[in-house]
């Protein structure tokens, strides 16, 4: 008798990420790669999370904390919360599993938009939930189209704000509107992943709307931080919620060199000071190039953007990439015309513009 897998899971179509720099190295056989692909930090991590994480190297026979009692104070006394607020996952996606796993019954509702980050319905769809797919309006969510979409029935709502791959946000009086009256059983899980990056005066913090609705408002250490490789997030809720999520999470799930660099990088200031400089003036540069050669791409708030090059997109990816240049084709998110692209140091940006003027012009 064959293995039966279950039901679910047939439907799941896997995330792919972007190629590693060491993988196209190997494939092309260039020795000077650049990654513009993953929404990384160009920068390198925190000086101050490296030399955290280096005190700790020759205590890796240990465990670590299980429920990360350093990293939760620090953060706790960051965000002026309490400390059983707090819950954290290998990376922020983790995160999405734990919602599920912990308040979703299988062919329960949970909404998404689309496109918007693929891990919402990769995640429901193998939890065997009931997916409801909101198309986004002119690359920004439609929360009014969503809340008609929303029933007693639903469990989740997934919102990233900002959106990836669209660079977009939901203004704080699109917020607030949408999570009035609002079902009692339903959750909405508000992805701030880019947080960091936000300077539009009327974007909403999420941690303004905790105890007011069923909100689970998850960060990470990724992005801003430069911590993508070891993968560490977390989630802020009413303690309730944590309290479940906490009873389905797996032990030990953020490592303990993960744990200490986040706990460092908290006390960088400088640095994160510097990859929002260093993102805001590489998307000044990027905009006026883009402009200059007639190529349309979405305003964002985040540390990409999301550029139109027509129905060649897939054909000119392959391009840059025998060039060293990594950057991310969007056919996996419907939008076949499109790539996205991570604002990288100066001479990265420079050279991506060099290399698309060379293909397209």
């Amino acid at each position: 008798m064959g293995i039966i897998p279950r039901k679910a899971i047939l439907n799941v179509k896997p995330y792919q990420p972007g190629k590693p720099i060491e993988e196209v190295k190997r494939e092309i056989g260039l020795q000077d790669v650049i990654k513009m692909a993953s929404n990384e930090n160009p920068l390198g991590p925190s000086p101050k999370a490296v030399a955290s994480i280096r005190k700790y190297l020759c205590n890796i026979n240990r465990y670590p904390e299980g429920g990360c009692f350093y990293l939760r104070q620090a953060v706790a006394k960051k965000l002026k919360i309490k400390p059983e607020q707090l819950i954290f996952g290998n990376g922020s996606d983790e995160l999405i599993g734990l919602t599920l796993r912990a308040f979703v019954n299988e062919g329960d509702e949970v909404v998404v938009a689309s496109p918007t980050f693929l891990m919402y319905e990769v995640a429901s769809t193998a939890h065997g939930a009931k997916i409801k797919v909101v198309p986004m309006r002119y690359f920004k969510y439609d929360l009014k189209a969503i809340k008609d979409v929303v029933t007693k029935n639903t469990k989740v709502v997934f919102i990233a704000n900002p959106d990836n791959p669209n660079g977009t946000y939901v203004a704080r009086y699109e917020l607030e509107d949408f999570l009035k009256n609002l079902p009692s059983e339903t959750i909405v899980f508000l992805d701030e992943a880019y947080f960091e990056f936000v300077e539009e005066q009327d974007y909403p913090n999420g941690l303004d709307y905790l105890g007011k609705n069923n909100l689970i408002v998850a960060r990470t250490f990724s992005k801003a931080y430069g911590l993508a490789g070891l993968r560490v997030g977390y989630g802020i809720s009413s303690p309730e919620i944590i309290k479940y999520m906490e009873a389905v999470r797996e032990p030990f799930n953020v490592n303990l060199l993960a744990q200490m660099g986040a706990i460092g990088s908290l006390k960088d200031k400088e640095f994160v000071a510097r990859s929002k400089k260093t993102v805001r003036e590489g998307k000044k540069f990027l905009y006026t190039e883009l402009k200059a050669i007639g190529v349309r791409y979405v305003p964002s708030v985040t540390n990409f953007i999301l550029i139109e090059l027509g129905p060649k997109s897939g054909e000119i990816t392959e391009k840059l990439l025998k060039k060293g240049i990594i950057i991310r084709n969007m056919k996996a998110w419907g939008l076949e015309n499109f790539i996205r692209v991570t604002v990288g140091k100066d001479a990265e940006n420079k050279r991506f513009i060099r290399e698309l003027k060379k293909i397209i012009l």
